[in-house]
């Protein structure tokens, strides 16, 4: 994934870089592997083939890292759907924010850029 101006682009290269991460965030909208993802995080990453910065990232919950490992933010978000937590969670984590910040700027016109 590549930066620009605080925004993170999902190109090609990216998409390639983060297909592992990705296949396992989005095998987590069904139950049975939501259960068994709960029960070894561990092994569970490792039967998804995750590089071990991946495996940390997704072990940690490191978000951003998530994303400069070449994740998409809409796979990453069923992670944190099982972890109940929300976008705007997320959007705070991103932008440097708390949950109730962000959705307050979002609620004022969102960030402006000029």
């Amino acid at each position: 994934m590549t930066k620009a101006q605080d925004n993170y682009l999902q190109d090609l290269a990216a998409s390639r870089r983060g297909y592992a991460i990705n296949r396992l965030c989005g095998s987590l909208k069904d139950a049975a592997n939501r259960r068994l993802f709960t029960r070894d995080e561990d092994a569970y990453c490792d039967a998804y083939g995750l590089t071990p910065e991946q495996k940390r990232a997704i072990l940690d919950r490191d978000w951003t890292a998530m994303l400069d490992l070449g994740a998409s933010i809409f796979y990453t978000f069923k992670l944190a759907v099982l972890d109940e937590k929300s976008m705007q969670y997320l959007g705070g984590v991103f932008t440097g924010m708390s949950a109730e910040e962000f959705t307050a700027a979002m609620r004022s016109g969102g960030r402006r850029f000029g």
